[in-house]
């Protein structure tokens, strides 16, 4: 593989829209460019509306998912539901805002391609402020530090949640039977501490990332995506099962821990970072706006529903990750072993994007003769910071709500209506797309602060405190 970064003129199967020398495209501020607006330069190999379907629905459903019946706990019954719709509500219309925005510049500059990054610097650079043009560039290089910061962040969420079931199947290995309906008391098997947990899986994350093919990466990712729908269908079934009363379950819970919801709901809903490529790769590009609305809707109802129903069934039991409260039988010790089977491969696709940022300018400056072997080394050790900054921060929970509250709303909430200003503004803005803009990014703003406040504070709290999973637990 080639150790270029590659940019984004390097790409040739993405749409485009009719170019004009200047100017919106039609449609301007109103929403997506006009569908008559796109073009194809003649390829014929993008992918159909089916498949940009299960990409975005791919790129939006992960370990965020398991981890939302805690958030809804963090967040109560009733005002949990109603903040994943509105989370979700606007982080799809933030991703209309980068398409639209993309869609312009793409007319301005005659550009068959503009990423996120690319967007915001050329948005900095149509903005009145003559310090703000000056320093566009680093426009492009904060959402590269962001993106970074976010990917290498999920991977370090997956090393959490490998330890954390690859040790509780292992201390429940004594215990596990073939019943599946009974409700006994387990006595767990002391077992090794889950930092050793990641330091063992190490080496095999390593080699994985070995694999710089992206053909090759994308079968792992299908077994991956298929190990993932099998346990998700199987977790369906068993908590919908014996639901209890839910009279008694806090409508709203206590302030203190709703920042720790926000940052998991924005974990879980930040796949921004993918809208524009699978925008650009479409055969039909004008069937996006319809695909993005549609696929959002399902990952929505897909959070809501698994959130409400896991913390119906397990309430104040409910852990990090749904996948810790199963029982210990053998049919839901594999759903346990299929999803961290489905986490493994999808590392390698995650950790993708933040090579491909970091390494290759660093590769560049060294002799090709040792281009491979600096290759590796960088990637040993990118894959060495993730676990490392695991074993320092193992609780899931908390990881995932401070990375969604550090990186995610950024890239989500914070970026994209800032980003429609400086696009339009000298072009004129209604006072109430820019009131809603302002509020939206400090929405943001405030969850990035706070969240990250409360997540460090509750990373901070004494070790008894923490709910230690290799105890007893209910089957």
């Amino acid at each position: 593989m080639s150790t270029r970064r590659l940019r984004s003129e390097d790409y040739n199967d993405y749409s485009s829209t009719d170019v004009t020398p200047e100017g919106s495209p039609p449609g301007g501020m109103n929403g997506f460019a006009h569908p008559e607006s796109y073009q194809r330069f003649g390829e014929t190999n993008g992918t159909t509306w089916y498949q940009t379907l299960i990409h975005l629905l791919k790129g939006n459903i992960g370990t965020g998912l398991l981890g939302l019946p805690l958030a809804v706990k963090n967040a109560g019954i009733l005002l949990g539901p109603l903040s994943l719709v509105v989370m979700g509500v606007v982080a799809v219309h933030c991703m209309g805002i980068l398409v639209k925005c993309a869609h312009h510049f793409c007319y301005r500059f005659q550009k068959q391609f503009v990423d996120y990054g690319g967007a915001v610097m050329y948005g900095l650079e149509s903005t009145p402020s003559a310090w703000l043009r000056t320093h566009a560039v680093w426009g492009r290089r904060i959402v590269g530090l962001f993106l970074i910061i976010t990917q290498l962040g999920f991977c370090c969420v997956y090393f959490v949640f490998l330890a954390d079931n690859l040790k509780q199947v292992i201390s429940a290995a004594n215990g596990t039977t073939n019943d599946c309906n009974s409700n006994r008391t387990v006595a767990m098997t002391p077992t090794m501490d889950s930092r050793l947990y990641m330091l063992s899986l190490l080496p095999f994350v390593v080699l994985l990332t070995f694999i710089q093919n992206l053909k090759v990466l994308s079968i792992f990712s299908m077994l991956a995506n298929v190990a993932m729908l099998g346990s998700l269908v199987v977790i369906y079934q068993y908590i919908v099962r014996d639901i209890p009363d839910p009279s008694d379950l806090p409508l709203a819970a206590a302030w203190k821990t709703y920042p720790l919801f926000f940052g998991t709901a924005i974990f879980a809903f930040e796949g921004i970072g993918v809208v524009l490529p699978l925008e650009n790769k479409m055969k039909n590009p004008r069937q996006f706006p319809v695909i993005l609305y549609v696929g959002m809707t399902i990952v929505t109802i897909l959070y809501i529903s698994l959130s409400v129903l896991g913390y119906l069934r397990f309430r104040a039991d409910i852990q990090a990750s749904i996948t810790l409260n199963l029982p210990n039988c053998w049919l839901y010790q594999a759903v346990k072993l299929l999803f961290s089977f489905g986490i493994f491969f999808t590392y390698a696709v995650q950790f993708y994007v933040p090579a491909e940022i970091v390494i290759p300018p660093l590769v560049a400056r060294v002799s090709e003769r040792w281009g491979w072997l600096v290759n590796l080394l960088l990637r040993v050790a990118l894959v060495s910071v993730t676990c490392v900054l695991a074993i320092l921060i193992p609780r899931l929970d908390i990881v995932i709500s401070l990375v969604g509250s550090v990186s995610s709303s950024a890239l989500a909430l914070i970026f994209p209506p800032l980003l429609e200003i400086a696009t339009y503004y000298a072009e004129g803005m209604h006072p109430l797309v820019i009131a809603k803009d302002v509020a939206i990014s400090l929405f943001g703003f405030v969850g990035f602060v706070v969240g990250t406040y409360e997540a460090l504070v509750e990373l901070a709290a004494p070790a008894a405190a923490v709910v230690n999973t290799t105890s007893t637990v209910v089957q």
